[in-house]
């Protein structure tokens, strides 16, 4: 008899903005995000996007993220090691569409055995990425290296 997974049962992504309205203009329409609701007193909005749900959090600049972390919230480009990878199915058009809303691709779209990616950042400077699959995606990658 298998134990019960005691692993989580949601995900929920949190993306700090300084400006509210304008992320939710952004996540709507540069990336397609549907907006579910907003929460309190209007700080949080909720936004839909494939099985995952996203909020985003409105933290004015400069703010603390916690007690132990030195240095304010800054929106101008940083790194992270967690960023969202976003699946589309045509990668120009939806590179397009997130410049549009304001977005900014950090390089052209290259193109590798499991498929297309294009590094970009959001208006407050979190990175992220569009990626378009060619076959099989990173199952053909997985597939290659247990071949080896």
């Amino acid at each position: 008899m298998s134990e019960p997974c005691n692993g989580p049962t949601e995900l929920l992504v949190n993306i700090d903005v300084d400006d509210l309205d304008a992320a939710i203009r952004f996540y709507s329409e540069g990336l397609g995000f549907r907006l579910q609701r907003r929460l309190f007193e209007g700080t949080v909005a909720e936004l839909a996007a494939a099985a995952v749900r996203v909020f985003l959090l409105q933290k004015d600049s400069g703010t603390s993220p916690a007690r132990a972390v030195p240095r304010g919230r800054s929106y101008r480009r940083h790194w992270t090691p967690v960023h969202l990878d976003i699946v589309v199915g045509e990668i120009e058009a939806a590179v397009e569409r997130a410049v549009r809303a304001g977005a900014r691709i950090e390089g052209g779209i290259a193109t590798y055995a499991w498929g297309r990616q294009a590094l970009m950042s959001d208006p407050f400077g979190h990175g992220f990425c569009l990626l378009q699959w060619l076959g099989d995606g990173y199952a053909a990658a997985a597939s290659e290296e247990r071949a080896s």
